[in-house]
C-alpha cells in the first residue's frame, strides 16, 4: 500500500513537468499597441480594457468617437475661454436678453432661456447628424508632417482638450459653490494680460 502511494505520487509529480498540449490561439483579436495615438512615455493605455477582445471595426468605431469627442472638447475649451476675454454684444432675445447679461461658464446654465437651449440642442444635433466635424483640407497646408503625424497630433490635442474642459468645468463649479475659493477673481489666472 505504501509503495503504491509512493508510486502514484511520483507519477503525479512527473506529470507536472510533462509538456502540455497547446490549444489553438485565435488571431481574430487584434493588438492595438501600434495604432496611431500611441506615444511614449505612456504607450498604449487602456485601463478599463475597452479594446480587449474586440475586432478592428469596433476599434475603429471607438477611435472615431474619441476623435469626435476630442474635436468637440477643443471647441468647448475655446468657447469657454473666448467669452472670458471678449464679448459679442448683441441681443440674444431682442429687447429682453443681451449676450452681455449672460455670465460665463457654468453660471450661464441658468441664464439661458429654454428657447436658447432648444437652439443649442438643434445645432449640436444637426452637426452630429450631418457630420460637419469632418476632414478639413484647409488647415493641412499650414501644418507640416505626414498624414500619420497629423492624425496623432489631432488625437493628442483632443485628449488634452477633454482633460482641459473637465478641469475648467470643475474649477468653475467649485467657484460657484464657494466664490473666491482660490483667492482669485478671474477664471484664467495664468494669463493676466487677457483682462487688460
Amino acid at each position: 500500500m505504501k509503495t503504491a502511494l509512493t508510486l502514484a505520487a511520483l507519477v503525479g509529480s512527473a506529470a507536472a513537468f510533462a509538456p502540455v498540449q497547446q490549444g489553438r490561439v485565435s488571431t481574430a483579436v487584434n493588438s492595438y499597441e501600434n495604432e496611431l495615438g500611441v506615444l511614449d512615455p505612456v504607450g498604449y493605455w487602456d485601463p478599463c480594457g475597452l479594446a480587449k477582445n474586440i475586432d478592428q471595426a469596433t476599434f475603429d468605431q471607438y477611435r472615431a468617437a474619441e476623435l469626435k469627442h476630442g474635436r468637440v472638447a477643443q471647441l468647448a475649451v475655446i468657447g469657454y475661454i473666448v467669452p472670458e476675454i471678449t464679448r459679442a454684444n448683441y441681443d440674444f432675445i431682442p429687447g429682453k436678453l443681451s449676450t452681455a447679461d449672460i455670465p460665463n461658464g457654468v453660471a450661464a446654465l441658468e441664464a439661458i432661456p429654454s428657447l436658447g437651449w432648444a437652439q443649442i440642442v438643434f445645432f449640436i444635433g444637426a452637426v452630429d447628424y450631418y457630420g460637419v466635424l469632418g476632414n478639413f483640407e484647409f488647415g493641412k497646408k499650414y501644418v507640416g508632417g505626414t498624414e500619420e503625424d497629423l492624425k496623432t497630433k489631432e488625437l493628442q490635442h483632443g485628449r488634452l482638450a477633454m482633460l482641459a474642459i473637465l478641469e475648467l468645468l470643475r474649477h468653475d463649479s467649485q467657484n460657484l459653490v464657494s466664490p473666491g475659493f482660490d483667492g482669485l477673481d478671474k477664471m484664467i489666472t495664468g494669463l493676466p494680460f487677457l483682462y487688460e
